[in-house]
């Protein structure tokens, strides 16, 4: 038997809260080697592939939206008004990441380094721009009016799947009006400028992590991620040769963001395996790095938009005052370990001052 009658896996799911931490990890490291990036850099071949095609990419992403969906599971707060609330105040979150991420960089670009052409605001409309917040606020909403119809497994998951055949076809749109791109990119690939993850083509994530979830918190781990090898190995070829076929997954950023469901399939298949990976080193594993997987798990969002106010204040301020650097491999290393600790004592310390005053 794979499953229990009785809900078994229930309370803080030490493996989840790894796969949490290697998601926000690993984001910070590409989101630092990405931006170092548009001023000057020079990584190794290694290093590059593997955190921006492997580690902060497909093994990345896709299981931050998997896990959305398995935090809905298990969530007791999954109300219909609640989630729709939850995505209108994520949707709001999002802008203000972006500010962070587009509009502070740029205003920091033209004061200390006199160009505002590097990172162009169109107007202010990149503080809309479709990014994993703005995603995750559409979901919710989503999943909210599934809650309030009553919406069965089967219905959510064939309605991901069509919006992903959708999505895989309608993609790569440019139309002349930029507003029209950014309204368009909520929901189907346009210009990079404006979204990164459109909805048709990233909510099959989150569907099937809820149904997953569903399934998990009854199940006997032992037999459930019995294979969990080949589920991981598979899929990593899939990705290894995905790097450099024409027109494939990972052969540049559009078609990574824009992915199709053959691409999210293999995704999918990875993320079981990378689950089977983490619970069977979650009890060999020092209680430290436990507890620290379990801090990054419960912060996650608060992370995120830290670490995208920190990133262009950190980068620019160093090109700066370090004239003619070029990054590498080191020196965006430890730009991404100082990140990823800044915003989590950030996120930490945010969360008490709100306990506080809710006290």
């Amino acid at each position: 038997r794979l499953f229990s009658s009785e809900k078994i896996n229930v309370g803080r799911q030490v493996d989840l809260d790894l796969a949490k931490g290697f998601s926000i990890i690993f984001m910070i490291f590409v989101h630092c080697l990405l931006f170092a990036e548009t001023f000057s850099a020079s990584y190794s071949p290694f290093y590059y592939h593997a955190i921006n095609d492997f580690l902060g990419g497909p093994m990345c992403a896709p299981l931050f939206m998997f896990g959305m969906g398995v935090g809905i599971a298990y969530s007791r707060r999954s109300q219909s008004d609640i989630m729709i609330k939850r995505g209108i105040s994520l949707l709001f979150l999002g802008i203000l990441v972006d500010f962070g991420e587009f509009v502070m960089a740029h205003f920091l670009c033209g004061y200390l380094l006199n160009d505002w052409t590097l990172f162009p605001i169109y107007g202010g409309l990149v503080m809309f721009t479709v990014d994993i917040l703005e995603f995750a606020a559409l979901s919710f909403i989503v999943f909210g009016i599934f809650k309030k119809f009553n919406i069965s497994n089967r219905q959510m998951i064939l309605f991901a799947l069509v919006l992903s055949v959708i999505g895989s076809f309608v993609r790569m749109l440019s139309f002349d009006s930029n507003l029209y791109n950014l309204l368009f990119g909520y929901f189907v690939g346009t210009q990079l400028h404006f979204t990164t993850f459109p909805f048709f083509n990233w909510f099959i994530f989150p569907v099937i992590g809820y149904v997953w979830g569903q399934y998990f918190i009854r199940a006997y781990k032992d037999k459930f991620f019995k294979y969990w090898p080949v589920f991981f190995i598979i899929p990593l070829i899939y990705f290894y040769f995905s790097m450099s076929a024409p027109g494939a997954f990972l052969v540049d950023d559009a078609h990574y963001y824009y992915m199709t469901t053959i691409d999210a399939f293999f995704c999918l298949i990875y993320i079981h395996g990378a689950m089977g990976f983490f619970y069977t080193i979650s009890d060999k594993l020092p209680q430290k790095v436990l507890d620290i997987a379990a801090t990054l798990s419960r912060h996650i969002n608060e992370i995120y938009i830290a670490q995208w106010f920190l990133i262009p204040l950190f980068i620019i301020v160093i090109v700066y005052l370090v004239k003619g650097i070029v990054f590498n491999d080191l020196s965006v290393t430890i730009v991404s370990i100082v990140v990823l600790i800044l915003s989590t004592l950030l996120a930490m310390g945010n969360r008490k001052i709100a306990q506080m005053r809710s006290h």
